[in-house]
């Protein structure tokens, strides 16, 4: 009787009626007697007391506050000052933003390159889909849940609104402020906020439609984005950049600066690595992927060229990624985005090196896919120290990265969990080394006063052990709630939906004509069982209502 109920499940055009329905009517609700309490047209954000403990020789907040009465002059001259200052970091925060933003097109060429020309309408399409469905459930609760309680960001003017933060014996849970954007939440500080954070959150949803690749039905992954955008990833984010009570093991437990994660190996590509770990194995392996032996068969991708450019696009918008972290390029030692920029970028080289060096040495050749791969696997370990490392320190987490993907990869596939990216391997594997990375190798140059605990962040190669002891209880933590919750997810949907993959016969003719109705490449001979061994699959039947054109003679 339950599966009964949830029938319209298998009815699209009804579901998505109701759902675009209820998204109206809450749409509708929020803006009922709105409160415009904050500061809409920013006028009022950046005043003095912006630029009080910018510079170590900058004036103090009282002074600011209290000026003498026979210098107006300078009272003014300081707010404009306190202006400027804010508006350089909103400005630099915006940009890093629109370069993360642009990393979903390097994702989709990476995911559609490595996927068979049969999918290719149907990866690109997730891949595009995931930022418009992420960007929505971020902007109905996700950033309510996430931010909603982070308090005053400095950098941006003060975010004053997002004050409310649920918690049970002083330790933070979630945000309960600014659903919908709505109430005093439309400030230009918010706002700012806001998109920043919604381009990372839209980089977790994306990860799992490469591990997911290839046989995952359409409708169930337009679902899948909003639990992932309204509930996965903010409760976790929240608990590590909200405000929540894992930075406040730190402050609370004297446990380091509490657990750190600079630009989010863990809160980012830890989580998606994991929910599309999950999502692999409720999935199963694609048809022909390992034989009854229990050997594997490579299935090879139909556009290298497709994803190094998709590579070089994230490489550049990394440098969004992990210096826009700052939320700021002016004061306050925020001219720490230099050093992030370049240890970013050398972490990137050392991961690519490795990898090709790595498969030549196995193989006898190197491995493309895997220079690919050792790449961004260098980018994912550096994103949560890149903050706090010297050049050295990031060569050598990169270079680990680029070796420990390699490793993954195998591993992986011994396990019969099928990946056609390698994106668990990169995101999963690769994002826990980085958030290990931060207690091993933080140098004790940047941080101080981070998550309310005095003092520079140091791992345990510089003095600190406690901070590496914070970083264990953050991957534990995160491999519980996104592997957990994710397979959890998973697995229901999966009975409510009668499943969430497609059908052999549609997988076998590819996803494209079926679950998005177009062919990426028409005119050319896609259809069919491509790169599968002939012994192990019965022959692909042709697409339902195409003809075979007849050869010219």
């Amino acid at each position: 009787m339950f599966l009964r109920r949830f029938q319209l499940f298998k009815r699209p055009m009804r579901f998505g009626t109701m759902v675009a329905l209820a998204f109206l009517v809450g749409c509708t609700l929020s803006v009922v007697k709105q409160a415009f309490a904050g500061d809409p047209s920013g006028s009022k954000t950046g005043v003095a007391t912006d630029i009080a403990g910018s510079t170590a020789g900058s004036p103090s907040a009282d002074e600011l506050k209290n000026p003498p009465k026979s210098e107006p002059f300078a009272a003014k001259l300081a707010d404009t000052v306190g202006q400027n200052r804010v508006g350089i970091n909103m400005v630099w925060v915006l940009i890093t933003g629109f370069l993360v933003m642009f990393m979903q097109a390097g994702f989709a060429l990476v995911e559609t390159g490595f996927c068979r020309a049969k999918n290719a309408a149907h990866t690109m399409l997730m891949n595009f889909l995931v930022y418009a469905i992420g960007m929505t459930g971020y902007f109905i609760c996700g950033f309510a849940l996430h931010m909603g309680g982070v308090g005053a960001v400095a950098n941006l003017g003060g975010t004053a609104p997002l004050t409310n933060e649920f918690t049970v014996g002083g330790w933070g849970l979630f945000g309960t402020k600014g659903w919908f954007l709505g109430g005093d939440t439309y400030d230009v500080g918010v706002f700012a906020l806001f998109l920043f954070q919604m381009v990372f959150m839209d980089t977790a949803c994306t990860i799992p439609t490469g591990a997911m690749a290839e046989r995952w039905k359409f409708s169930a992954f337009c679902i899948y984005g909003f639990f992932m955008s309204m509930f996965l990833y903010p409760i976790f984010a929240n608990w590590a950049w909200g405000g929540g009570w894992l930075a406040q093991i730190g402050s609370k437990l004297g446990l380091g600066h509490g657990y750190v994660d600079f630009a989010g190996s863990g809160v980012v590509h830890a989580v998606g690595g994991l929910c599309g770990l999950a999502g692999a194995m409720v999935l199963g392996p694609r048809i022909g992927k390992y034989n009854k032996d229990g050997s594997a068969n490579a299935i090879p991708g139909h556009h290298l060229p497709m994803a190094f450019l998709g590579c070089f696009i994230l490489a550049f918008g990394w440098f969004g990624f992990n210096p826009g972290s700052t939320l700021g390029a002016a004061g306050a030692g925020n001219l720490r985005i230099a050093i992030v920029a370049t240890v970013t970028m050398l972490a990137s080289a050392a991961g690519a090196i490795v990898a090709t060096i790595y498969t030549w040495a196995k193989q006898g050749k190197p491995d493309p896919t895997m220079a690919i791969n050792g790449m961004l696997a260098g980018l994912v370990a550096i994103t949560a120290p890149s903050g706090f490392v010297n050049a050295r320190d990031a060569f050598i987490i990169g270079a680990i990265a680029g070796w420990l993907v390699c490793v993954a990869v195998a591993v992986i596939d011994k396990l019969h969990v099928d990946d056609p990216v390698g994106a668990i391997a990169v995101h999963g594997v690769c994002g826990l080394f980085g958030v290990l990375s931060v207690g091993l190798f933080a140098d004790g140059t940047f941080g101080d006063g981070l998550n309310g605990v005095p003092g520079t962040v140091k791992g345990l190669f510089y003095g600190d052990a406690k901070q590496l002891l914070a970083q264990l209880v953050g991957m534990g933590t995160v491999t519980i709630w996104a592997f957990g919750v994710s397979w959890v997810f998973f697995k229901v949907q999966d009975k409510v939906m009668g499943g969430i993959r497609v059908a052999p016969e549609v997988e076998m003719e590819g996803l494209d004509l079926p679950e998005v109705g177009v062919l990426a490449y028409p005119g050319s001979p896609i259809g069919g069982a491509q790169n599968v061994p002939s012994q192990e699959i019965l022959p692909a039947p042709q697409p339902v209502g195409v003809r075979k054109p007849a050869l010219e003679s």
